[in-house]
């Protein structure tokens, strides 16, 4: 698939999944947008991708439950293009805890403003960008613990409410924009190695059998599929149904 024309803007892509999606829609040619909670783990994927040849990629600091930093990002956003042909909302505060005790008041909101209050503003404030290209996608990285009467041995309860979040504001969006030509795509995996590191030579050789855990290839692949379709046909969203579960890895 060549996304040469495509320009992306991708949040959370200083580490983990969104590093890797990062590299992977440089090597298939798209301009990207890239946005982490700090300039400096935005800038770092950005130099990866640079020193690999790939220079159309640009960095920005975006903190997704500070929402006087997703408008000053979506500003200087449009300062340097005209429109978005997708926007990945990937970034979210994963929360682990054995129960609604055991994480503080702070920790709660920042969960429910990065995935939650986050995604609906930087969709909100990038969507005359999104309107202006010819064939907006809007991606999102929602988790199992999105779907109604998922359970999940380690997250606290206030990342279900975020993931909740996330699910009702897509479908509600997906109803809405779909007349005006804008394709809503969610995904809802279960716990996948989101860490591996794209540049390694162990990201080439990942067990993706049957019986194997899913793997953060296949969730890219998804996404890579979903976007590159005709524009009649509209994917809703990605459920999985997972083989195993490892605790010490998250999705989104």
């Amino acid at each position: 698939m060549n996304l040469a024309d495509h320009r992306i803007v991708l949040t959370g892509a200083g580490r983990d999944f969104g590093r890797a999606l990062a590299h992977h829609f440089a090597e298939l040619g798209a301009e990207l947008f890239l946005t982490a909670r700090t300039l400096e783990a935005a800038e770092r994927t950005r130099a990866e991708i640079h020193a690999r040849g790939y220079e159309e990629v640009h960095a920005f600091a975006c903190d997704l439950s500070d929402p006087a930093s997703v408008r000053a990002f979506a500003k200087a956003l449009g300062e340097r293009t005209d429109r978005v042909d997708v926007l990945v909302n990937n970034g979210a505060r994963w929360l682990e805890g054995p129960d609604l005790l055991s994480a503080s008041d702070e920790d709660v909101i920042d969960t429910l403003a990065s995935a939650g209050t986050g995604t609906i503003l930087v969709t909100k404030n990038l969507l005359p960008l999104l309107l202006a290209s010819d064939r907006p996608d809007v991606v999102t990285i929602v988790s199992a613990c999105g779907v109604p009467g998922a359970q999940h041995p380690t997250a606290h309860e206030a990342y279900f409410a975020a993931k909740h979040a996330q699910r009702g504001f897509t479908e509600a969006l997906s109803r809405r924009l779909r007349p005006r030509g804008v394709r809503v795509v969610s995904l809802y995996p279960p716990d996948f190695n989101s860490g591996r590191d794209p540049l390694s030579p162990q990201w080439d050789t990942t067990p993706r059998g049957a019986h194997d855990p899913l793997a953060a290839q296949s969730v890219i692949d998804c996404i890579t599929f979903a976007i590159g379709q005709p524009r009649d046909c509209y994917i809703n969203a990605f459920h999985f149904e997972g083989m195993h579960r490892d605790t010490s890895d998250h999705s989104a």
